[in-house]
């Protein structure tokens, strides 16, 4: 008699694979780009079979898409645990600060979704879309810092301060020789004046 559920230690098992092929496609993208990565170096470095990567991930389009939701998941994991319940000028220093801190990281090569968008023209691409929408968040979350003041006010302040903040995240190690953190809120709060 064929079982009914798939065996839990197969589905962990799966899990566990799926993992390891997206932790290692996440590193080489980040790090090389998408377009320089192959699926034969995912495999290589990997050592998991192309099919069994096809197995878990039909398209490279869909690894791309993967890689990018798992970095958009832990970007807006470590947001809320900087801002914490902090709100207004408080959570927009305690984001400049991290954000300060964020982009001299070792290895740090920018915003994984502005890289990879920038890497696509078809607007319709899963990087670009994945991208869009992460972009959306931002200045949606950047607005309920504002919340209590004019509407078209705080909209205008939040889209200046996501503008400025997707400049220190592709600033290419120009940061890296300062007190970016300190730097970053300094020009944060002239953003945020009325």
């Amino acid at each position: 008699m064929a079982k009914a559920f798939p065996d839990a230690r197969q589905e962990r098992r799966a899990d566990r694979v799926r993992a390891q092929i997206l932790e290692t496609a996440s590193a080489l993208f980040y790090r090389n780009g998408v377009r320089a990565v192959g699926m034969e170096q995912i495999v290589a470095e990997s050592g998991i079979a192309k099919t069994t990567i096809y197995r878990h991930f039909e398209t490279k389009d869909a690894l791309i898409e993967a890689f990018l939701q798992k970095e958009d998941a832990e970007f807006w994991g470590q947001w809320d645990a900087v801002v914490g319940d902090a709100s207004g000028l408080e959570a927009l220093d305690r984001l400049s600060l991290w954000i300060g801190d964020r982009v001299r990281r070792d290895g740090y090569r920018g915003c994984p979704q502005l890289n990879l968008a920038a890497e696509y023209a078809d607007e319709n691409h899963p990087a670009r879309i994945v991208a869009r929408a992460h972009k959306a968040e931002m200045f949606r979350r950047l607005s309920l810092l504002f919340a209590g003041t004019e509407e078209a006010d705080a909209e205008e302040r939040a889209m200046r301060i996501a503008l400025f903040f997707d400049g220190v995240f592709m600033s290419g190690g120009r940061l890296n020789d300062r007190d970016a953190p300190e730097l970053v809120r300094r020009a944060v709060h002239r953003l945020a004046a009325p």
